[in-house]
């Protein structure tokens, strides 16, 4: 991992307003996103993982400023993003960028691959418009695609063929870092490895640095450098990868890697299951969020926020915020 600091996600707060009675005034807010702090480095690749409505993918928008931040700082390469006017967020955009989730609602349909991958080329006014064309073909069959598809139409082409025009999109400008929101879980099983291999590769050569969003621990065991946890807005453990997947301290990541099948017939794991729902984002549980799901929970746990800490026999930089997980770890594991 280098050492020079790409991105620094600071107090980051995203909260969605609820309108209501007569004059639609605000009554209360959606708390999506619920001050995190992170750092990402050049090269790495940073997985965001966790439940449906954890907040991972407001997270990521919020970076981008796709969605604007409620509160917080967004560091990208040295500049705070969310100080930015829009002349200055655009010229930005060409070093950050993000491949969607659904790889045929994210580009439009009435356009071929050639213009689709052209748009931006023209928008950041890098390439001149004689060499659109070439650059277009190019990025194709660099993400495995053949150049001759570049008139075609995205309803042409399968899933994993449209998301591969999604990373070529994303790779046109050249950019340092590159925010994966779910980009392999709308794909069959086969097609997902494929991308997730082509992702590696292309890191490789290109010195990409990820920020990889996704609910699927399997996948992200297959990618990432570091995984942070994240639970109803909040971050719950931060660890490199090697560290989580034997030393998981949060009970939370625990239950996460209970679900992961084992690839051997006949071998299980023991399943740890969570009991009641996830709280609603509107009223959050006072003190720790996932103590209304939490078998070791504690009173000091229903009326105190723990701390992101470490403790001396954790790995450097694994971080859990559990008032206990000392002592849960020394009588539980996976």
């Amino acid at each position: 991992m280098a050492d020079k600091e790409l991105l620094r996600v600071k107090e980051l707060k995203k909260y969605f307003p609820i309108k209501g009675g007569f004059l639609g005034r605000t009554v209360n807010y959606v708390r999506a996103v619920d001050d995190i702090s992170f750092s990402v480095y050049e090269g790495e690749t940073v997985s965001l993982v966790g439940e449906s409505g954890c907040g991972k993918s407001t997270a990521g928008r919020a970076i981008l400023r796709l969605e604007e931040p409620t509160a917080g700082e967004v560091i990208f390469d040295g500049v705070d993003i969310a100080g930015l006017n829009k002349r200055e967020l655009r010229k930005m955009r060409k070093d950050l960028q993000i491949i969607f989730q659904d790889p045929y609602a994210s580009i439009n349909p009435r356009q071929t691959l050639s213009r689709v991958l052209e748009e931006a080329l023209q928008i950041q006014d890098i390439v001149p418009r004689e060499q659109r064309k070439s650059r277009a073909i190019e990025l194709l069959e660099t993400v495995g695609l053949a150049g001759y598809q570049a008139d075609r139409f995205p309803h042409e082409f399968s899933g994993g063929q449209r998301q591969r025009i999604g990373i070529a999109r994303a790779l046109s400008l050249n950019p340092k870092m590159i925010i994966c929101d779910e980009a392999v879980s709308a794909l069959d099983v086969s097609i997902r490895a494929q991308i997730l291999n082509l992702l590696k590769k292309l890191q490789s050569e290109y010195q990409l640095t990820y920020l990889f969003i996704s609910h699927d621990l399997g996948v992200v065991r297959h990618i990432s450098d570091r995984i942070i946890v994240m639970y109803l807005g909040e971050i719950v453990e931060i660890a490199d990868k090697k560290s989580l997947f034997a030393n998981s301290r949060h009970p939370y990541t625990r239950a996460l890697l209970s679900a992961i099948p084992v690839p051997k017939p006949g071998k299980q794991r023991e399943r740890i299951v969570l009991s009641g729902d996830v709280p609603s984002s509107i009223n959050p549980p006072a003190g720790c969020r996932f103590h209304t799901r939490c078998p070791y929970a504690r009173d000091r746990c229903t009326t105190e926020v723990p701390e992101l800490r470490a403790a001396g026999n954790m790995a450097a930089g694994h971080l859990a915020a559990c008032h206990y997980f000392e002592e849960i770890y020394s009588r539980a594991a996976i």
